[in-house]
């Protein structure tokens, strides 16, 4: 007895192929991304801020005017950025604040190393602070400036520290000053008019 045509037999069966969609590819798998095992997934490393240590300085200084009240007194160094080595920086005197120091101490103290002058303080003429960078690190200074009255000693620029040290005309100092934190200080404290009033 021959088989009737929809009976089925194994010769005669078709096998029938599902249509794959047209943009999917053999091999694709059910997501729509490929991925790679998770052996092959190369991990980024996390991506580092580099942060520069930050350090807080603390300075006093300030201006000092001679014992005829007409005269401020200024430190001066190189400039390292001169390339003929004669430009000097003038600056008011001040140094770093040592354990145990009140401001007005080592402000007294820094005046007589670097400059050779011995003197007393009359007043304060307010604090000043800003930012810079040496040395890969972000330093924060804050500087506590007095005024100072000349009471002796003999000029003399401190070695290794400063280069020159030199008396000016009161109303030379700001146009003398390189710096211009320093500038803004004794131009709103009108230093000339103060020490003429003592």
């Amino acid at each position: 007895m021959t088989p009737a045509p929809s009976a089925g037999s194994e010769g005669t069966k078709k096998k029938r192929r599902r249509k794959r969609p047209a943009n999917r590819s053999p091999h694709s798998h059910d997501s729509a991304t490929p991925t790679a095992p998770a052996s092959e997934r190369v991990k980024k490393p996390p991506t580092k801020v580099a942060y520069s240590q930050r350090v807080d300085e603390v300075s006093a200084g300030g201006l000092v005017v001679d014992s005829t009240g007409k005269l401020g007194l200024l430190i001066g160094r190189k400039d390292l950025k001169d390339a003929t080595g004669k430009r000097i920086l003038w600056s008011l005197p001040k140094g770093h604040i040592e354990e145990g120091e009140t401001p007005e101490e080592a402000a007294l103290r820094e005046v007589q190393e670097e400059t050779g002058i011995v003197s007393v303080i009359e007043k304060s003429l307010g604090v000043i602070d800003f930012w810079f960078m040496a040395g890969g690190k972000r330093i924060h200074k804050t500087v506590h400036h007095y005024l100072f009255r000349e009471n002796g000693g003999v000029l003399a620029a401190q070695e290794s520290e400063v280069d020159e040290v030199a008396w000016f005309p009161l109303a030379e100092i700001i146009d003398r000053l390189a710096y211009p934190d320093e500038k803004k200080l004794i131009a709103r404290t009108n230093a000339a008019q103060e020490m003429s009033a003592l």
